[in-house]
């Protein structure tokens, strides 16, 4: 790195050399601009861990991607960062594969479905927060769906109600999503199941008065025409709470307040 001398100060780019500031070092320096080209990358034996670090994240953006998707028509729930989140989760998958060398292992959400169990869309508004009255989900036969079981409840007493609203309703949701492996035909990650990658399942309750207790909720979800999930397909179960102002014969929902969380993989 160079070290300007001279008696002219200055920062920023003349031709080919870049002029800064160091923090706690004195004087000014000098470097070339920009880093490696995209072919040294591609080629270069020196970013060989850099490439397989890039494949890996790829695979784990595209499965993100894909459960976000999946659910994309309750996006009205996600958090401004759930793809990073989701990203980050999906890698942590990838990680725990042993099976394949760096650059190659396979995301099997199959094999550690307990990293995604938990996720709430937002963070900032946790379901556990705004739904308060206990709940299970109760997976289907071979796996087509399952049922969202809740007791009878004062919403008053077991939801956190946004101020205006006179209404809501629960939703039970299913998303197959397969596990992916790299494809030595493509070079990138791809669901080793894709009829079934991104099929889903939502069920939502009637709308429901938050002045007045609950009957027992059972809700059942299931895939579109009683797809059974194949063993390499994982099953995310979210569940969710939408509130609703009626005005006249119309209910309108909520910007905020509603919340949702993936409750189980299986």
């Amino acid at each position: 790195m160079a070290r300007q001398k001279g008696l002219i100060k200055y920062v920023g780019t003349i031709g080919d050399v870049r002029h800064f500031k160091i923090k706690g070092e004195k004087g000014y320096f000098a470097g070339l601009v920009g880093g490696p080209t995209a072919e040294q990358v591609k080629t270069g034996d020196e970013f060989k861990r850099t490439r397989e670090n890039m494949a890996e994240f790829a695979g784990c953006a595209k499965v993100g991607k894909a459960i976000r998707t999946a659910f994309s028509p309750l996006k009205h729930m996600f958090s401004r960062r759930l793809t990073g989140t989701l990203t980050a989760i999906v890698k942590r998958i990838n990680l725990e594969d042993g099976s394949e060398v760096r650059g190659q292992r396979a995301i099997l959400l199959t094999q550690v479905p307990q990293h995604l169990e938990g996720l709430d869309f937002d963070p900032a508004l946790s379901l556990t927060s705004v739904l308060r009255s206990p709940f299970d989900v109760v997976e289907a036969a071979g796996r087509k769906g399952s049922t969202l079981v809740v007791p009878k409840f004062n919403p008053q007493n077991s939801l956190k109600v946004p101020s205006g609203a006179s209404h809501f309703r629960l939703v039970n949701a299913v998303a197959a999503i397969s596990d992916f492996a790299l494809s030595a035909e493509t070079g990138s990650y791809e669901p080793k199941e894709a009829d079934q990658n991104g099929v889903t399942g939502t069920a939502f309750t009637n709308y429901l008065d938050v002045m007045k207790e609950t009957d027992e909720i059972n809700l059942e979800a299931t895939f579109l025409n009683g797809m059974e999930p194949k063993p390499e397909v994982a099953v995310l179960n979210a569940v969710g709470v939408e509130f609703y102002q009626k005005v006249g014969d119309n209910f309108y929902m909520f910007a905020s307040g509603n919340a949702m969380q993936l409750v189980d993989v299986f």
